[in-house]
C-alpha cells in the first residue's frame, strides 16, 4: 500500500510540473458563459494590407489547411475562419473577395495579410502593401467561443522575452509567453478577454501608460 501511494505520489508531482510549465505557453481554460466570437456583416476597417507566398505556400494556415498562395484568401488577427471580406484597394480602386483561413500579419500597422493571387488582383505584387478596405460580405454560419489577447512585444531572446512578461503581468494580472514558430520570436501576450471590445480597451490602456508599448494591439487566443 505504501509502495502505491508513493507511486500516485510521484505521477501527481510530475503532473504538477507538466502543468506549471503549460501554463506559460498556453491559453487559459475557456470560461464559463464565454460569448460567441462574432462579425457583424457589413463591418469595415481601413489599413495598410500586405501578401505573403513563399516559404509559407505549401504549409498549414492557422485554420489547419494547407496553404495555397495562388488561392483567393488571406490573414486576420481576429475575423474568424471562414468569414468571407471583400478587400477595396484605396489606390488602384481594384476590388478582390477573400476568405479569412490565417491569423496575421504581426506588424504594426498593417491590418491583412493577403495571398499572391489577391496581390496580384489588386496590383500589389510590385508595391508589396497598399492601403486599404475591408469589409465582411459573409460570416461562418456557426462561430465557436473564442478568447483575445494583447500583443505587447516579441523578442529573439525567450530570457528578454520572459523579463518583458513578468513586467506585464505585474501590471495586468497576467500574460504570458507564445513562441512564433516561422520565425522563432516569442511573443508577449497579456490578457484573456472574452470579446474584442474588452481586448480593445485592454490594448488602449496599454497603449497610454507607456510609450514602449504604442504598437500593442488584439490577436485571438484560440487559433495562434
Amino acid at each position: 500500500m505504501q509502495t502505491r501511494r508513493g507511486v500516485l505520489l510521484s505521477l501527481a508531482g510530475l503532473v504538477g510540473c507538466h502543468h506549471k510549465r503549460a501554463d506559460r505557453l498556453l491559453p487559459p481554460p475557456p470560461r464559463q458563459s464565454v460569448p460567441r466570437a462574432t462579425v457583424a456583416l457589413g463591418y469595415t476597417e481601413e489599413g495598410v494590407a500586405s501578401w505573403y507566398g513563399h516559404p509559407y505556400h505549401g504549409r498549414p494556415a492557422a485554420d489547419g489547411e494547407i496553404y495555397d498562395m495562388e488561392k483567393l484568401t488571406a490573414a486576420h488577427r481576429s475575423f474568424p475562419f471562414n468569414t468571407w471580406v471583400r478587400v477595396f484597394d484605396l489606390d488602384s480602386a481594384k476590388s478582390v473577395d477573400l476568405r479569412i483561413i490565417d491569423r496575421g500579419p504581426f506588424v504594426e500597422g498593417r491590418i491583412l495579410d493577403v495571398s499572391h493571387a489577391a496581390a496580384r488582383q489588386i496590383d500589389m505584387i510590385g508595391p508589396g502593401t497598399a492601403r486599404v478596405r475591408v469589409e465582411v460580405i459573409r460570416v461562418p454560419a456557426v462561430m465557436s467561443g473564442a478568447l483575445y489577447a494583447v500583443q505587447v512585444g516579441a523578442f529573439r531572446e525567450e530570457a528578454n522575452a520572459e523579463r518583458f512578461r513578468e513586467r506585464m503581468e505585474s501590471q495586468y494580472g497576467w500574460a504570458r509567453l507564445m513562441r512564433q514558430s516561422d520565425s522563432g520570436f516569442w511573443r508577449v501576450l497579456v490578457g484573456s478577454e472574452p470579446t474584442q471590445d474588452q481586448a480593445n480597451q485592454l490594448a488602449e490602456r496599454i497603449r497610454r501608460d507607456s510609450s514602449e508599448n504604442r504598437a500593442a494591439f488584439v490577436v485571438r487566443l484560440d487559433s495562434i
